[in-house]
């Protein structure tokens, strides 16, 4: 099986030792996106603009592989603080529909850095 990496334009790499997405089969991985501009800098913010700015990342990778967000399996989420979990279940209703992908929410993982990560994995019918 082949396995293909994917960036996609306006969204950095890290300097770290990770791809942002990676294609095996017909799935693909998506590293964590965090709220992060166009030069890796992370953005501090609400934590709406945090996690609507990280699956903006997210949906910019999945369409440089060809997917969107409708293609996504699995979700996991980090979340800083407990406080923000109903506006975290608020806003991903409006970004996924039933049936909604599997879903694991880690809170209170991220120090005080970020207030939201997510990771996800994506299915598509072809494998290119």
């Amino acid at each position: 099986m082949a396995i293909e990496v994917f960036q996609a334009l306006g969204v950095p790499t890290s300097p770290l030792p990770f791809s942002p997405a990676i294609r095996a089969g017909n799935f693909v991985f998506v590293s964590g996106q965090a709220s992060v501009d166009a030069n890796g800098s992370i953005v501090n913010d609400t934590f709406e603009a945090e996690m609507r700015r990280s699956f903006i990342n997210v949906e910019a990778i999945l369409h440089a592989a060809g997917l969107g967000l409708q293609n996504v399996i699995q979700v996991r989420s980090y979340v800083a603080q407990q406080s923000d979990l109903a506006e975290y279940n608020r806003i991903y209703r409006e970004l996924f529909s039933a049936p909604y992908p599997a879903r694991t929410t880690l809170i209170g993982c991220l120090g005080t850095l970020l207030k939201f990560e997510v990771d996800v994995v994506a299915y598509s019918e072809s494998s290119r």
